[in-house]
Parts: C-alpha cells; sequence; structure tokens
C-alpha cells in the first residue's frame, strides 16, 4: 500500500473490525469523534453517528444481518437494478455480495481524497452473476467522512464488457428521523412522480413539501442535486447533494406494510424515511470501456440554517 499522505491518513483514522456475525467490516473516524462502519458485505454503510456519537441512519431493531443478505437499514447499494423493474432479485444483486478492500484504486480527484477518513471496496462480476446478468463489469466504491463528519459514497462502474450494457441504481439510505408525522422533505415540489402504489403512473407533485400521513412509494423524476429533510422536532436538517443521479426514490410503508415485513417492527415506520439518491427511470447505458460515476454527501446541520436559503444553490455540489 505505498507512504502516500492519503494513504497515511486512511490507516491513521480506520480500523477493521468484524460485527457479531464474524462479517469484516471498516469504521472511518473523525478527530471530533463522527464515525461511520461500512460492513464488507454488501459494501453497506451500517452506521453514520455525528460528533456527539449520535446515530443518524435507522436499522430496524428486526433485521437479522448475515452473509448474503443485507441489513434493513443503513445505505444499501442498490445495483444493477433498482426494486423490481427488472427480472434480477430485488434492488439486485450488489448488496448481497461480499466486496473487498481496494487497495490500488484509480485516483480520484484530489479534493475527494485529503482530509478524509475513507475506504475503497470493489466488486467484479462473478460467474454466479453472470447467470443472471451476463455482463462483465468493475463497481468501484470510496465511502468518505470528512472532518466536519459529512459522509460521502461515490460509486463508478466501469464496462469491461464486449458490448454495451445498461443498469438502473440507487443508494437506499435510511434516515433516522424523530417522527415520520413531523418530517418535511424540500426541493422535490413541483416535479412529476411515479406511484409505485398505483402502477407507477405519473403525476405532479403538488405540495409546497412532502410530509407523511399514510404509504408513501415514489420515485421523482429530473430532481436537482440539493434535497433538505427537515426534522421538527429534532431541529436539524439532512442535506442530500448528488452528482450523476437524476432520480429521487422516497419510502415509508406506513403501519400497515410495516405488519407485514418480517425484518421491520410494527412501529418502526415512524422513526425512518427512505430517500435514495438513484438512477431509476431512464437506466444508465455504458459502452466498451466506459466509466459512470455517482455521488451522494450526506450532511446534517441545525434547521435554521435551511428554509429559504436552499434554493440558492440547489444545483451546486
Amino acid at each position: 500500500m505505498g507512504h502516500s499522505a492519503a494513504v497515511w491518513d486512511f490507516r491513521a483514522a480506520t480500523e477493521m473490525t468484524k460485527d457479531q456475525n464474524g462479517v469484516s467490516q471498516v469504521v472511518l473516524r473523525t478527530p471530533q469523534g463522527a464515525s461511520a462502519r461500512v460492513s464488507l458485505n454488501g459494501a453497506q454503510v451500517t452506521s453514520w453517528r455525528n460528533e456527539q456519537g449520535e446515530e443518524l441512519l435507522f436499522t430496524s431493531s428486526k433485521t437479522t444481518p448475515k452473509a448474503q443478505k443485507a441489513a434493513r437499514g443503513g445505505i444499501p447499494i442498490c445495483f444493477p437494478q433498482f426494486g423490481n423493474c427488472g427480472s434480477m432479485e430485488l434492488h439486485g444483486f450488489a448488496r448481497n455480495r461480499m466486496w473487498v478492500i481496494d487497495e490500488n484504486p484509480p485516483p480520484l480527484p484530489a479534493n475527494d481524497s485529503s482530509g478524509k477518513s475513507f475506504v475503497d471496496l470493489l466488486l467484479k462480476s462473478s460467474e454466479e452473476d453472470m447467470k443472471c446478468w451476463p455482463h462483465s463489469f468493475e463497481f468501484r466504491l470510496r465511502v468518505s467522512l470528512t472532518t466536519n463528519g459529512d459522509i460521502t459514497l461515490i460509486s463508478r462502474v466501469r464496462n469491461i464488457n464486449g458490448k454495451p450494457f445498461s443498469f438502473s441504481f440507487a443508494y437506499h439510505t435510511y434516515l433516522l428521523v424523530s417522527d415520520i408525522s413531523e418530517i418535511r422533505i424540500e426541493g422535490l415540489e413541483t416535479l412529476d412522480y411515479l406511484d409505485n402504489l398505483s402502477q407507477k403512473e405519473r403525476f405532479t407533485e403538488q405540495g409546497d413539501a412532502i410530509t407523511f400521513e399514510s404509504e408513501v412509494d415514489r420515485v421523482y423524476l429530473s430532481s436537482p442535486n440539493i434535497i433538505a429533510v427537515l426534522d421538527h422536532e429534532r431541529k436539524q436538517t439532512y442535506i442530500i447533494k448528488k452528482e450523476g443521479l437524476p432520480d429521487v426514490a422516497v419510502w415509508n410503508p406506513w403501519e400497515k406494510k410495516s405488519k407485514s415485513m418480517t425484518d421491520f417492527g410494527d412501529e418502526e415506520y415512524k422513526q425512518m424515511l427512505c430517500v435514495d439518491a438513484a438512477v431509476i427511470e431512464t437506466p444508465v447505458n455504458l459502452r466498451p470501456g466506459e466509466e459512470w460515476t455517482g455521488r451522494l454527501q450526506l450532511s446534517i446541520v441545525p434547521s435554521s440554517f435551511c428554509g429559504d436559503r436552499l434554493g440558492l444553490d440547489r444545483s451546486v455540489l
């Protein structure tokens, strides 16, 4: 592993541990006390904590993490399929595979490698995957934690196949909230969305913000690159910034659906909300040798920071 400053930062601010099932995971830390955990099972972010040690991602108390199965919560990677929009298992196979640490990844832009605790993970197509999706690919994921506690996920998918292929993708992000009835999403108003509760029929969002009173399962199309999720009770706001990810999936199962899910508590819908930066409506098409990049950054700020100021730089990351 060389001895560059970036690698030294990586070694100093990360550690390898195992979860309760013996699966390897990487723990990222900042000097101020923020942390994140990334499991090699699915390259899934399973925890993201602020400087006070408070968890920011939801994980169901009913989930039973094991190899070859994503935990219900955190940030699973949906690839090469989102939902059931193809012939594969739900949300594709990447979240149910063991990834490896990429010791010598191709370089990222300089501003993505300095002053951060990070890990690079790699997934390559296996014989098993080729049976259900016959394409050769390399999927590289960098998860990094900045000194101020923001978490960033950068996915790079390269076509090493002899022919073009296409895929859909999402960072299936489970946010931990105080009370779903107190939550509002700003940044998706006036957009068209596909409603999965109405056979993916297309509607236009009419509200000045999205609030929750029943089950929601939607894909908002051609969305801005910055979205805010305001938690009124906690007086804090999740800021979601994204690149290369035009769609946003919003999901809360509400009461009835929750009771039908074996890995989800009956009342847990009140404390979670999925807001996924994604590519769903128009899949990514890659020719041989081409690479796609999708970037997500999550940060948390006092709610007084947001509101009208959000609109000033929506297109800027």
